[in-house]
């Protein structure tokens, strides 16, 4: 008897797709059960990870902040103290700090004053803000931070930062470092790197004078001024010179003084000297 090749096949083939019906069933299952095998395991992973980790040796360092910062999902917070940035270093930042914008990680860097009359800097700046990420400006950053997720940050242990870094996975700990960023974010200075006039704005101009007189009345160096502040001791030097020859100081004490009951550094008093 001649049977029909649909039939044929119907016969043949039926029962095999049965039998891969069901595996992919049974494939399914296991996937869903291992899966939230994995949600257990990563959970457990997350609460065994200790909530301080020294990190010592630049290799050490930068090896973590790349896997930490590579894991982010929603957002990556950094405070960038120092003034302007060597080109080396921004070129690796911007190709890490576009992968990250494309993938819509928000990102937030605070950055001081000074940075606004660096060129590569500001090149730099521009290429991430057109990609969305928000740059903002203070005249004193109070540490080099990153932040992940509020889920883990990175802080310097010592002022050599290539030195060692401590990683900090405690929730509280780091709930605690990502409120002192939000407050120093909501008090810095939005950069548009596209408007030479938020460059030298004189808000920012005012800023950073303060900051240098207030340091002079503390008795810090020139020297000290420069490494705080993020910029160089020569320009340091020449605000303070200025601010002398304005008041008729002839020597650093007495500057001091006359910083101090000059009314200058009042609030409603914007030290301000020609640039």
């Amino acid at each position: 008897m001649v049977v029909p090749p649909d039939a044929a096949a119907f016969a043949v083939l039926g029962p095999l797709e049965e039998a891969i019906a069901g595996r992919q069933k049974e494939l399914h299952a296991a996937k869903a059960a291992l899966s939230a095998f994995t949600e257990i395991y990563t959970e457990t992973r997350r609460k065994e990870e200790p909530p301080l980790t020294l990190l010592t040796g630049g290799e050490l360092i930068n090896r973590s902040l790349a896997a930490a910062v590579a894991a982010c999902r929603t957002e990556l917070l950094t405070a960038q103290p120092g003034g302007g940035r060597p080109p080396h270093a921004l070129g690796e930042a911007l190709e890490r700090d576009l992968r990250l914008l494309g993938r819509g990680v928000r990102q937030q860097t605070i950055y001081q004053h000074t940075v606004r009359s660096h060129q590569a800097t500001m090149s730099y700046i521009e290429q991430i803000t057109d990609a969305g990420a928000e740059v903002r400006t203070l005249s004193e950053v109070f540490e080099r931070m990153i932040i992940c997720d509020r889920r883990v940050a990175f802080i310097p242990v010592s002022e050599e930062r290539s030195v060692a870094a401590l990683q900090v996975r405690h929730p509280a700990l780091v709930r605690l470092l990502a409120q002192f960023f939000d407050n120093a974010w909501a008090r810095s200075i939005p950069v548009h790197a596209d408007s030479p006039s938020m460059r030298s704005s004189p808000t920012v101009t005012s800023d950073v004078q303060r900051a240098i007189l207030l340091a002079v009345v503390s008795g810090e160096t020139d020297d000290s001024i420069a490494r705080r502040l993020g910029m160089s001791r020569r320009s340091v030097a020449e605000h303070i010179r200025k601010v002398s020859q304005r008041l008729g100081s002839s020597s650093r004490a007495q500057l001091g003084y006359l910083l101090a009951t000059s009314g200058l550094l009042d609030p409603d008093g914007p030290a301000q000297t020609e640039t």
